[in-house]
């Protein structure tokens, strides 16, 4: 089988390509022929040893997939040679065949394409769990989006509008914001121009935003939570700036608000029950036709590299996918 590996830490052109046996089937796991694996922004950084996530070297990147069951081990009851399913893989997806536990698989309905399923589970996860559980978003609340043309942003928009929410779409960039309003956004704030908390004020008749779902944090972090109404809830979800945000106490005081942590890849597996839930919300608006994720581009294996610069370069507009 063909698998991408990091073989050393360094820049998306050290990737290669190699041929590696087909891996064995242990005790509770299952083989998966891989459809297609969704690469993130965390992969540019995995592959750079700057991630949370440090894996052994040799490693392949890519955190999630969608594929068919090949084979299955001892014990294993929930799934079957033929079965569709999906996994959060933190990383090693990038290959035709990939071995997962079986607690980590989640099945995938008949009319949820591959290419969709595979890039569903992290950003559309992350957004559904920022939005639904953390933030407790309800019908008629309007939610800002900051960074909301990149993948995550994106699903935040399309799940806020989902749920009943205004959505605000923020981004530095007339393109990035004409994407998220072709998404569903109600409004758009260009944050390059200035005056961004003004903006965001005016846009609520100076009540203040009922929630912020923040992807980038550095410097336009603080004017978005300065801009949240009474009992305001502030969503950490990134830092795709590249610069952590340091927010002032007195404003989650003085306005009465919350600051919230979204760590979906923890909260998978502490609550795996709620992922389940939001995993079958999230196949269930796919096959219903309510949600259609944006596919950026889809490249070969080969082509990993093009697909991280997309991502690194704040190209992609959506999902970047590899297709074995």
């Amino acid at each position: 089988m063909k698998a991408v590996i990091c073989e050393k830490l360094g820049s998306p052109t050290d990737l290669v390509v190699r041929e590696l046996e087909v891996p064995d089937v242990g005790t509770g796991e299952v083989l998966v022929r891989v459809k297609a694996a969704a690469l993130n922004y965390f992969d540019t950084l995995i592959i750079q040893g700057k991630y949370q996530f440090k894996p052994e070297l040799p490693f392949s990147p890519s955190g999630e997939m969608a594929g068919v069951v090949e084979a299955v081990g001892d014990e294993v009851t929930r799934f079957k040679v033929g079965d569709r399913v999906a996994s959060y893989a933190k990383w090693g997806a990038a290959r035709e065949m990939y071995v997962a536990p079986e607690s980590e698989l989640i099945a995938v309905p008949d009319a949820v394409p591959f290419n969709y399923a595979a890039g569903l589970l992290i950003t559309y996860g992350t957004a559904i769990h920022g939005l639904r559980s953390r933030a407790r978003v309800q019908p008629g609340e309007t939610v800002a989006v900051l960074g909301a043309s990149g993948g995550a942003g994106q699903a935040a928009v399309e799940l806020g509008k989902l749920m009943g929410a205004r959505v605000i779409a923020c981004a530095s960039s007339e393109d990035k914001l004409a994407h998220a309003k072709a998404c569903g956004a109600d409004e758009l704030v260009n944050y390059s121009e200035g005056g961004f908390k003004q903006k965001l004020k005016d846009l609520t008749d100076g009540r203040g935003l009922d929630v912020v779902y923040d992807t980038i944090g550095g410097e336009h972090s603080e004017d978005a939570l300065r801009a949240t109404g009474w009992r305001g809830r502030y969503l950490v979800v990134g830092f795709a700036s590249g610069t952590i945000q340091k927010i002032p106490a007195n404003l989650a005081l003085l306005k009465g608000c919350d600051i919230l942590g979204v760590f979906w890849g923890d909260a998978v597996v502490r609550e795996p029950e709620e992922y389940r839930i939001d995993c079958q919300h999230l196949f269930q608006w796919v096959a219903e036709g309510k949600l259609k994720p944006h596919i950026h581009a889809e490249y070969a294996l080969e082509d990993i590299a093009l697909g991280l610069d997309d991502i690194a370069s704040r190209r992609a507009k959506g999902k970047v996918l590899l297709i074995p």
